[in-house]
């Protein structure tokens, strides 16, 4: 091979790659739906919902996308008499994609009615999936205190790790990130409402098949 045929390989390889980084970025800029990549570390500790959307922006900023305004898809409860906040009400109207362009709703309505929100769809802010049921480990698990309208549960059930601010008091209600096929649209598969964690920990989370992983929505 001559080093004129080399050089050229070489520089259509470059060009490519070049290419492939830039349809990448400007699908993360685009990107208005993601799943945190890691969590906080501890548990169902977030810092609240104010951390948790820190954690949300930080990431999307450190992915090319941190010119949106990012929020978890958390619920909180307060004391008695307060006012709960509803992980629907906090993430804006939508359209809402993946970092690969794959629209998962349309709006609030549609999230909850038809989301599409699956195995495949359900990238980090990276545009790399999330492993899930069949994968090593589990991490399928998504905290959102909510039910599977993006509602708040009443404060006496603590569904929330005391409003996402412990990792050792109270329980999460989790959703399953990746749902597939008519089954998985019943209670117990939805991306939002599935089932309580074993507890607020770290570890608790990790047993009960997720890693403190959420829902990040662009406003």
């Amino acid at each position: 091979m001559t080093t004129k045929l080399k050089f050229t390989i070489f520089a259509s390889a470059a060009v490519l790659s070049l290419a492939a980084a830039g349809i990448l970025q400007a699908q993360q800029n685009n990107m208005s739906f993601f799943v945190t990549s890691v969590g906080s570390g501890k548990g169902g500790d977030l810092g609240g919902l104010q951390g948790a959307d820190a954690h949300c922006q930080q990431l999307a900023q450190a992915a090319g996308a941190g010119n949106k305004t990012w929020r978890a898809y958390l619920s909180s409860t307060t004391p008695p008499g307060g006012q709960a906040t509803n992980a629907r009400d906090r993430i804006g109207n939508g359209p809402w994609q993946n970092a690969k362009g794959v629209v998962v709703a349309k709006d609030v309505n549609d999230l909850h009615a038809n989301p599409n929100i699956n195995k495949e769809t359900l990238l980090d802010e990276k545009g790399e999936r999330i492993k899930v049921r069949g994968d090593t480990p589990n991490m399928h698990d998504m905290l959102t205190g909510s039910d599977m309208q993006g509602r708040a549960f009443p404060p006496n059930l603590n569904l929330t790790c005391n409003n996402w601010t412990s990792s050792n008091f109270g329980s999460a209600m989790l959703g399953h990130g990746d749902r597939e096929g008519i089954a998985d649209t019943v209670y117990q598969h939805s991306p939002f409402a599935a089932h309580m964690s074993r507890d607020c920990s770290q570890p608790g989370l990790v047993q009960t098949g997720g890693n403190g992983l959420f829902y990040c929505f662009a406003q």
